[in-house]
């Protein structure tokens, strides 16, 4: 059916790169309980970028190593270096469950610097969605309340930071070579964190450096999926899919490791979602009616701190 179905077939590759992106937030979750950070977050970027290396080698040869744009690209990758990094601090401390629903809290983000930056007219419609959104967003940090984590300030500010990454990104492309963003999507945060990793590295054990491979490979894989998924239909007609990544990480927050599920994180959640789905359903029809310029939205093609 899906053969048939081409969108059908996106939304379903959508889906699941959202499960393999929690499933990869949940490895190293429990990773960084054995391991430094940093040196969960090197393992990351670096499976990943010679995971990519050799497949986008043996499919295009050396021209991802050329680029046109090679201070943007580094900027870009280290912005999403930096929301890695922060996402996984707070992993520490934190339920995997509000950490990613917080960070879900970018494509409102996306929309206000659309507003500032790119001249992009918000109506009532979206400002009441963004509106509910922020309070959903204070409903799962909770602040004023005795089980306020301030790591969770970390995620936030992760999804600050993440839509300067996408609207980059949106720059790149038709600029830049694609295979040349994809492998500068970690190349720049690999050869940084192999530095910063030398002071706290440990020697891992076997099933430690199994999960330091697996969770490089889900990023790949989630990537791939993902990038397959939008040859099926537009990346603002797909996004809201990936909101399976944060059910999958609700699910894992709470049957892996124990993590209460509140009723606030599951209001806020809920308002968080709902909003995100408000805005893409605006944008997208919206654009059905004018050949207005397309949304930074669009730029969800990479994954946030993938």
């Amino acid at each position: 059916m899906t053969s048939r179905n081409p969108l059908l077939s996106g939304i379903l590759l959508t889906v699941l790169s959202g499960v393999v992106f929690a499933t990869q937030d949940t490895i190293g979750k429990h990773l960084s309980t054995i391991i430094p950070v940093m040196q969960v977050v090197w393992g990351r970027y670096v499976v990943q970028t010679i995971l990519m290396s050799i497949y986008l080698g043996s499919t295009g040869g050396t021209r991802f190593l050329r680029t046109s744009h090679p201070w943007l690209q580094i900027a870009r990758g280290l912005l999403l270096l930096a929301c890695t990094i922060l996402m996984y601090e707070a992993l520490v401390y934190v339920p995997l469950a509000d950490a990613t629903a917080v960070f879900f809290f970018s494509p409102i983000v996306v929309t206000l610097l659309s507003v500032a930056f790119l001249g992009e007219r918000v109506g009532f419609h979206r400002i009441a969605a963004m509106g509910a959104g922020f309070a959903g967003m204070l409903l799962i940090l909770r602040p004023g309340f005795s089980s306020f984590h301030p790591a969770l300030l970390l995620v936030l500010l992760a999804a600050i930071l993440n839509p300067v990454y996408l609207i980059l990104t949106r720059h790149l492309a038709g600029r830049e070579d694609a295979a040349s963003t994809q492998f500068n999507t970690t190349a720049a945060g690999a050869v940084v964190m192999s530095l910063l990793v030398i002071p706290v590295w440990q020697m891992p054990d076997a099933s430690t450096l199994a999960l330091m491979l697996c969770i490089g490979t889900a990023g790949t894989v989630g990537h791939f999926l993902l990038v397959v998924a939008f040859s099926h239909g537009s990346a603002s007609l797909l996004s809201p899919f990936l909101y399976s990544q944060v059910l999958t990480a609700a699910a894992a927050s709470v049957l892996l490791f124990g993590d209460p599920l509140k009723a606030t994180t599951a209001a806020g959640t809920a308002v968080l979602v709902g909003s995100g789905l408000y805005i893409w359903w605006r944008e997208n029809r919206g654009r059905r009616k004018s050949l207005a310029r397309p949304s930074p939205v669009e730029a969800a093609e990479l994954h946030p701190h993938d």
